[in-house]
């Protein structure tokens, strides 16, 4: 009868171990089958010596939301080394502002309609900085903001340096109320400061992710209105900035500069 028991009990703890194999074995693979299921379609790597003008455009002037930065396309401000695309926020007087920084969009010359975008990027810190990675619908010069949709891939404020922010903008058929689906996320550890930020997005819905991390999600259909086409079942364009100040940024610590916001790479799969 013992010997039996023990038959059985080593029948069990074997198929335990064959069962918790299958699931390491599952966890290990899946990402790479995940991996597999997308097709890169297009990337930017930042390996040439100067900002590739037939993908990004530079905007310049004063910045929105009572931001106190000033826009250029100067190499202070933004530039490429060693394969790292760097914009560079400077304490300095130009023009109008006490700041200057940077931003760069592909209006007009790399558009964006579902699949998965994925910003590989380094953060500033300090009180004041204000960085983005984000999207807006192709249409804003036709139609205006906020009807043109507004999708940020991830915003961070320096002055809650583990927290970065990613939403959703639309408008009611007014084009005036508006609507947001926002969510905060804890930055995870890296060694480097580097991480990958990215939107999984189709027909149905927009997932927002850090380092494969699934933080937020919105239901495309949540958008829907009588009368208008979705505005999420459009193109739209890309924008990288650094801001300083406004009205949610805050105070600026003029002891942080230069900061730096630097991005690896953009890559898009389908």
């Amino acid at each position: 009868m013992k010997l039996f028991i023990g038959i059985l009990l080593a029948k069990s703890e074997s198929q335990l171990f064959n069962m918790r194999a299958l699931i390491l074995l599952f966890i290990l693979i899946s990402p790479k089958m995940q991996s597999q299921d997308r097709s890169l379609v297009w990337a930017e790597e930042f390996k040439g010596r100067k900002i590739d003008t037939d993908i990004w455009n530079f905007e310049k002037g004063l910045g929105h939301n009572n931001e106190e930065q000033y826009y250029t396309s100067r190499t202070n401000n933004i530039r490429i080394e060693d394969g790292i695309l760097i914009i560079e926020a400077r304490k300095e007087n130009h023009k109008r502002s006490n700041y200057t920084s940077a931003r760069i969009n592909t209006d007009e010359k790399k558009l964006f309609k579902y699949g998965r975008i994925e910003i590989r990027a380094k953060l500033p810190e300090g009180n004041g900085t204000w960085p983005a990675i984000w999207l807006l619908g192709e249409n804003k010069e036709k139609v205006g903001y906020p009807e043109c949709g507004e999708i940020d891939i991830m915003e961070h404020v320096g002055k809650s340096p583990n927290e970065i922010h990613g939403a959703i903008h639309f408008p009611e058929l007014d084009n005036k109320k508006m609507n947001s689906s926002a969510k905060s996320f804890e930055i995870p550890f890296s060694s480097d400061g580097f991480h990958n930020y990215a939107i999984e997005w189709d027909e149905k819905s927009i997932k927002y992710m850090i380092d494969d991390l699934e933080f937020h999600c919105f239901t495309i259909e949540d958008a829907e209105r009588e009368g208008r086409e979705n505005i999420f079942q459009k193109p739209f364009y890309l924008i990288i900035n650094l801001a300083l100040g406004g009205k949610w940024a805050g105070e600026i610590d003029d002891s942080i500069f230069p900061a730096r916001f630097y991005i690896d790479y953009v890559r898009y799969y389908k």
